[in-house]
């Protein structure tokens, strides 16, 4: 049942935006209660070790990098313009803040706000079905950021590409949302490197699954010493084996044929076995890299996960590519402009807050109007489409004290609101382009001295070719 602030919510004040923007006013609304300005100022001082605050607050700079990685301004200087009268420093200094942000305050700016959409996310109950029953699954996967431009003095003496940095990001596949971030200030750390970190986040009945460039013996006899079991690619020079049982066929999975045997990994230094499952799938196709053959390592007991089921899971990985390719495509996670390290992971942490309030309102849909519909037919692309194309718009029509209120709400009322909204929404103006299979490119001929073509006349060409062909 509603609240009476959400009745009202719902009355004429806002109801043309219910109506046609219902996306871009969901994410308003967890936009408000999840950054209180409040929170953000006092997590920028727990986790803040070299900066201070003295005029500029945290939230303030937080608000200008949401604006930019949204699409709601092209620049960090176009939003600084807009919030000019909310920000009492000079530009130099609103950036000055950003090229120094650590990323632990980043990270932590993440965290928080991933605790607290689970929390919606549990109390409307739009979760996924949890892919293995008894675990809490873990996908990580790493992000190298792009090479940015060569503003910076340092840079502008190379011609290679500079990059700002890398991250190691941690999925909730349940939930969708990205619940943990790892970030590095060294674009050309290995990833496997940041594994000391993640692994103090491993609790006991966790499933990580991960590539193989995370499979190390360092990495998979800690997570087995924390109670919890991996899931992982083969990397054998990483992680070198010795076999206990010889392969045994099982039987076909999707296309695959399943082998299976038993091996165990030793730590050279402290002479500690671990005894493991491992997996060949035999492909009928082959992987985008070209190969036929897929193997993982697991420790995961076989009267909880059969070979087969170990297969069907590992396939879920890629769930993590889509939040990195709605990052690509839909935000502006990554700012060639910004060249320091430290203002590159800030932008991308912010973009990943974002995608957790657009995941909490695809949650919201599920709960609203089905799990496999919305599943099926809906694309995160084009909520934030919306919400870049609205949200000025609406922000002026509903100006900031419109929405403080919902600062205070709690997760339950969240929930309730957000559903009373998502059983308003018409998908299909969300749906997916389904699309049929890429067609090979045709041979391009090579025009010597002839640097243009006329598309009119090549037009013209071709329709008389048809035509004389019919």
């Amino acid at each position: 049942m509603a609240t009476p602030s959400s009745r009202m919510l719902l009355g004429d004040l806002f109801q043309h935006f219910v109506k046609d923007s219902p996306i871009c006013f969901m994410t308003r609304l967890l936009l408000e209660n999840a950054l209180n300005p409040q929170t953000i100022d006092s997590l920028f001082a727990q986790h803040a070790e070299r900066q201070y605050t003295r005029e500029l607050l945290f939230s303030s700079v937080v608000e200008v990098m949401g604006l930019v990685v949204c699409g709601m301004q092209p620049s960090v200087n176009a939003a600084y313009k807009k919030l000019k009268e909310r920000i009492p420093v000079a530009r130099k200094n609103l950036y000055e803040k950003i090229n120094h942000t650590e990323p632990a305050v980043a990270a932590a700016l993440l965290r928080h706000t991933a605790a607290q959409m689970t929390t919606i996310v549990q109390h409307l109950g739009g979760a996924l079905p949890d892919l293995l029953p008894g675990y809490r699954v873990r996908i990580l996967d790493g992000n190298c950021l792009a090479a940015t431009e060569h503003r910076l003095k340092p840079l502008r003496t190379t011609t290679a590409g500079p990059l700002p940095g890398k991250s190691l990001v941690v999925l909730d596949p349940a939930l969708m949302l990205a619940v943990d971030v790892f970030p590095c200030l060294d674009g050309h750390a290995q990833e496997r490197a940041l594994l000391d970190q993640v692994l103090p986040t491993v609790a006991a009945g966790d499933l990580w699954i991960e590539d193989r460039n995370f499979c190390t013996r360092r990495w998979l006899l800690g997570v087995a010493a924390r109670g919890a079991c991996f899931l992982v690619r083969e990397h054998k020079a990483n992680a070198p084996w010795q076999a206990e049982t010889p392969l045994r066929y099982k039987r076909r999975a999707d296309g695959a044929r399943v082998w299976e045997q038993r091996v165990r990994i030793t730590d050279p230094e402290t002479g500690q076995q671990l005894r493991l499952r491992r997996l060949v799938l035999k492909l009928a196709q082959p992987t985008r890299d070209g190969e036929y053959e897929v193997v993982l390592l697991t420790n995961l007991p076989r009267r909880q996960a059969a070979a087969l089921k170990v297969a069907c899971l590992y396939r879920k990985r890629w769930t993590i590519e889509t939040l990195f390719q709605v990052l690509e495509q839909a935000f502006a996670s990554e700012q060639a402009r910004l060249g320091y390290p430290q203002a590159a992971l800030l932008s991308f942490c912010v973009a990943l807050v974002a995608y957790n309030l657009l995941a909490v309102v695809k949650a919201a849909l599920r709960v609203a109007q089905g799990t496999d519909k919305v599943e099926r037919e809906v694309s995160l692309y084009y909520f934030a489409e919306e919400l870049s194309g609205v949200y000025r718009g609406m922000m002026i029509a509903l100006p900031e004290e419109r929405w403080t209120g919902f600062q205070t709400y709690t997760p339950q009322q969240m929930a309730e609101l957000l559903t009373t909204i998502a059983a308003q929404v018409r998908l299909s103006a969300y749906g997916r382009q389904p699309r049929g299979p890429k067609k090979p490119r045709p041979p391009r001929t090579k025009n010597k001295g002839q640097p243009h073509v006329s598309t009119q006349r090549l037009l013209r060409e071709h329709h008389n070719m048809k035509s004389h062909t019919i």
